[in-house]
C-alpha cells in the first residue's frame, strides 16, 4: 500500500507539473501531509532549530560571479555577519575623532590664554615701572614746580631723630 502511494504520488507530480501550473490536493496527500506533521512533532527541539537555522541562512556561494559583486549579495553577506563588529568600529572612531577634536580645542585655548597672561605680566611692569619712577623725589619736586603749588616746598632742614627712652 505505501508503495501505491508513492508511485501515485510520483505519477500526480510528474503529470501535473508537465501538463498545468496548478495542482489540485488529492485525499492522499492531506493524509501525507498530516504523516509529515506527526513526524514533525516527535522530532526534538533542537533538530527543530537546526533545521529552522539552515533554512533561513542563506550562505554565499562558493562561486563569486561578476553579477553576484555588482548587485551587493556578496558584500551584503559579508557585512550581515559582521554588523555588530562594523557598528563598534564607527562608534570607536566617531569617539576617537570626537576627543581629538576637543582636545585641539582645549590647546587652542590654552594657547591663547597664556598669550593674554604674558600681556598682562608686561602691562603690569610697565605701570610698576611708571609708577616707580613719577614717585620719586625729583619728578615730585618737578611736579609741584610746574603746577604752581606753594605750599609745598623741599625742607632746607635735615630730618629730626626722635629717641624714646625705654622703661
Amino acid at each position: 500500500m505505501a508503495k501505491n502511494k508513492d508511485q501515485d504520488k510520483d505519477d500526480l507530480q510528474q503529470n501535473a507539473s508537465a501538463d498545468a501550473p496548478q495542482q489540485e490536493t488529492t485525499a492522499e496527500e492531506g493524509q501525507e501531509q498530516t504523516a509529515d506533521d506527526s513526524q514533525q512533532e516527535s522530532l526534538t527541539t533542537l533538530e527543530k532549530m537546526k533545521r529552522q537555522a539552515s533554512e533561513g541562512d542563506e550562505a554565499p556561494t562558493a562561486s563569486l560571479r561578476f553579477k553576484d559583486i555588482l548587485g551587493g549579495d556578496y558584500l551584503w553577506a559579508l557585512v550581515r555577519n559582521q554588523i555588530w563588529l562594523i557598528m563598534l568600529v564607527v562608534l570607536i572612531t566617531t569617539a576617537y575623532i570626537a576627543v581629538r577634536y576637543q582636545c585641539q580645542q582645549d590647546a587652542i585655548d590654552i594657547s591663547q590664554l597664556e598669550k593674554s597672561l604674558v600681556d598682562a605680566k608686561f602691562q603690569a611692569l610697565s605701570s610698576s615701572s611708571n609708577l616707580t619712577r613719577m614717585c620719586r623725589q625729583s619728578n615730585v619736586v618737578e611736579m609741584l614746580k610746574d603746577n604752581g603749588d606753594s605750599l609745598l616746598h623741599i625742607s632746607q632742614q635735615p630730618p629730626y631723630i626722635i629717641e624714646v627712652p625705654e622703661n
